[in-house]
């Protein structure tokens, strides 16, 4: 997508002539216009720069069940065993990967991408032991829930379990699909095949690529017929349920020929490993989503109509609990299951980095937050829904 380019028209109010300078799109929509009394190509700056912000381009990024703890203290010295962790992986490899004395190295070893670039020039917000505490509103502590209350801003009781169905709650997503200039440019890609559900396709019509949908089956390259055959012949951990790697390189390639305003990733690998009580594997797919996001930061940054214009929201829908064993599991029944963690990085949050003694954020404020990147007012239309994070733009 090219950039708005700014036009001149000479107009007439009440006899007086006037200049109106209006933005336009490459297709030819006016996306805003002003009114000028002078022929001043600085008021065609100053359009073009508060259009910016209407022209960002969020991305909400979200690692299923990836506890604070790992994100904010690295690997767990109790869990790095065959007994406690359950991991295959020998327990010195194990530690030479990801072990380090102090925790703040110990994160970076694990989520390189996270700790060097977005926490470096971006915000990150749930290290508790720091007085920062990001938290779910729901009171189920699960996925469906959780992506619900994300997407939509309201935690909603009804939905009480994964197989609910047909979310009845409209998302901000939906929302926006539905906003002048932004139809047709909202996208949904994840591994869990009740994304559908969530975003509630037959509704919403947005495209989501999610589960069994989430590669292209028209893509007849030998490529996209390589990466079929594979997801075909892998048994799967969730069945039905493609690893994150299938997601990364499917959505790698949608973004070499697509260009969506607004997207939402759902990785799974962290959650579905840890239920299979691996605590080895559950760092490895850290690790690697981490390197995915990466990969897609700088995918972004090397296209002229996202560079310096992306914002990536970075979090997870639930946590988990704190014990020898109860780290496999969530839900009311597990302490500390409600805590979670919000990352956010773009040209319109400022580089505070890691956030201590600030007031709670929430999972439910992120549905306003990603509408305020692209310059609408989400809860204009839906009071119930929480505030935008305090890294969101003005409007």
């Amino acid at each position: 997508m090219q950039l708005p380019r700014a036009t001149r028209l000479v107009i007439r109010i009440a006899g007086v002539r006037m200049y109106l300078w209006r933005a336009v799109d490459h297709e030819g929509e006016v996306l805003e216009a002003v009114v000028t009394s002078k022929r001043n190509k600085a008021a065609a700056l100053k359009l073009l720069k508060r259009i910016m912000k209407k022209y960002a381009r969020p991305r909400t990024i979200v690692t299923d069940g990836l506890r604070w703890q790992e994100v904010f203290s690295g690997a767990d010295p109790l869990l790095l065993n065959d007994k406690a962790g359950g991991s295959w992986t020998p327990v010195q490899e194990l530690r030479q990967k990801y072990w380090h004395d102090d925790p703040k190295e110990r994160r970076r070893l694990l989520m390189p991408f996270l700790w060097g670039t977005v926490a470096a020039r971006g915000q990150i917000y749930g290290n508790q032991q720091r007085g920062s505490r990001a938290e779910v509103t729901n009171d189920k502590w699960f996925s469906y829930p959780g992506y619900n209350e994300m997407l939509s801003g309201v935690a909603d009781p009804r939905i009480d379990k994964n197989e609910f169905g047909p979310n009845p709650n409209q998302t901000v997503f939906e929302w926006l699909n539905a906003q002048p200039g932004l139809a047709g440019k909202v996208e949904v890609f994840g591994t869990w095949n009740t994304f559908r559900d969530i975003f509630n396709v037959a509704r919403s019509h947005l495209p989501v690529r999610a589960g069994a949908t989430l590669l292209d089956p028209a893509d007849n390259s030998a490529r996209g017929q390589l990466l079929a055959e594979l997801n075909r012949t892998t048994t799967a951990l969730e069945p039905g349920d493609p690893y994150d790697s299938f997601l990364y390189e499917a959505l790698a390639d949608h973004l070499r020929t697509h260009q969506p305003r607004v997207l939402f990733v759902g990785f799974g690998d962290t959650d579905n490993w840890a239920h299979s009580g691996r605590y080895d594997a559950v760092l490895e797919a850290a690790h690697h989503v981490d390197e995915f996001i990466g990969r897609l930061w700088q995918q972004m940054q090397a296209n002229p109509a996202y560079r310096g214009r992306t914002t990536f929201i970075i979090t997870t829908d639930h946590g988990r609990g704190g014990g020898l064993s109860e780290w496999k599991e969530h839900g009311v029944e597990e302490p500390g299951s409600g805590n979670i963690w919000i990352a956010v990085i773009g040209p319109d949050t400022p580089a505070l980095g890691e956030r201590a003694d600030v007031a709670t954020v929430t999972q439910a404020q992120i549905a306003a937050t990603v509408a305020a990147f692209v310059g609408r007012d989400y809860r204009k239309a839906k009071p119930a829904a929480a505030a935008a994070l305090p890294v969101a733009p003005s409007l």
